[in-house]
């Protein structure tokens, strides 16, 4: 009777290991949302995972991360949400989505222009609204605003991708905040009046027109610069134009970031802690953005070298969440204006 006691005692002992045993390897994840293609973040999940032990979860999603996670409730899975463009992560700030984080490893990383004031979001990296300019048809200092680009003298003479793009409207936003609703509408129009064709495809296909001699400048990101000197068919595109850092007249050049917020149901909020964290460190921020072209945030960092070669700027210095909360009204006028027709 003993014996079996004591069998009996071990075998629990045994039990309650194995379970301890299999709650940690569960939690030994994190659990990732991602609009970022996974081959473009892997270097960082499989450093972080090599450290901490963590295992990195991705689930790419090109569209409906809000509508997933929104039907998901409480049972989501999503630890973290990685994302670009400030509307889409005020857009999940705002359909309560993800729960404030307090870190003074986030605070000091991340600069208080590029973290959500109530800490629902913080920034990885900044790429820069630019113009991409023809080396043969635009010369040095002709455009030097985004101002410059209502000016008559480009009429004809500007390719961009459609208005209500994230991206556009972003720039928008930013308008609106320098110059106000009704100089930002009149704006819009003279902008309209300029382009060389209607807006189509995406920040590439700009820069493909400029080669191709349809337009003299367009808008684009930085980092599609790196993007396209990268690719064989590309690189001559990219080759016929350079970068210039417009800037407001009254501030800096517009930019927009990749950001990173912890779910507000995540399961394993300790790993998604320690990934922000992570995330948001010197290196990989400058790992993150040497990968995507982009300018890393952390003080003290650098951009890769041939993100440097493209020259330097000013930011605009605005919160970002203060550009977010007018995008629905640059929505409204890029509309009013029938910018797209």
């Amino acid at each position: 009777m003993v014996e079996e006691e004591n069998m009996m005692s071990k075998l629990i002992t045994i039990l309650l290991i194995i379970l301890a045993n299999a709650g940690t390897l569960m939690a030994s994840e994190v659990n990732v949302y991602s609009y970022r293609q996974p081959e473009l973040i892997k270097p960082l999940t499989d450093k972080f995972t090599q450290r901490t032990g963590i295992k990195v979860n991705v689930a790419y999603l090109k569209k409906g991360m809000v509508e997933r996670m929104k039907a998901e409730g409480k049972r989501s899975p999503a630890d973290v949400v990685l994302t670009v463009d400030i509307s889409r992560l005020a857009g999940i700030v705002s359909e309560n989505l993800t729960q404030p984080v307090q870190s003074s490893s986030l605070t000091k990383n991340v600069p208080e222009l590029y973290r959500d004031p109530d800490n629902h979001w913080f920034g990885l990296t900044t790429r820069a609204r630019i113009i991409y300019a023809s080396k043969d048809r635009v010369f040095d200092g002709e455009i030097e605003t985004y101002e410059d680009l209502a000016d008559s003298k480009w009429a004809g003479r500007i390719c961009t991708r459609s208005g209500t793009n994230a991206y556009n409207v972003a720039l928008t936003s930013a308008v609106i905040h320098h110059l106000g609703k009704a100089s930002a509408q009149k704006w819009l129009e003279d902008l309209k009046s300029n382009l060389a064709r209607k807006p189509q495809g995406n920040d590439r296909a700009q820069v493909k027109a400029i080669w191709a001699g349809e337009c003299d400048i367009s808008i684009g990101n930085t980092y599609y610069m790196g993007k396209m000197l990268s690719d064989d068919e590309q690189k001559e595109w990219a080759n016929s134009v350079r970068i210039i850092f417009p800037k407001f007249k009254n501030g800096g050049t517009h930019v927009n970031i990749s950001g990173v917020a912890m779910a507000k149901h995540s399961p394993n909020p300790k790993n998604a802690l320690k990934f922000m964290e992570f995330l948001t460190s010197p290196e990989a921020q400058e790992v993150y953005a040497k990968v995507n072209y982009e300018y890393p945030i952390a003080p003290g960092t650098e951009a890769a070298k041939i993100v440097k070669n493209w020259g330097s700027f000013k930011a605009d210095n605005v919160n970002l969440m203060d550009l977010a909360k007018l995008r629905s009204e640059a929505l409204k006028l890029t509309e009013i204006v029938n910018f797209d027709g």
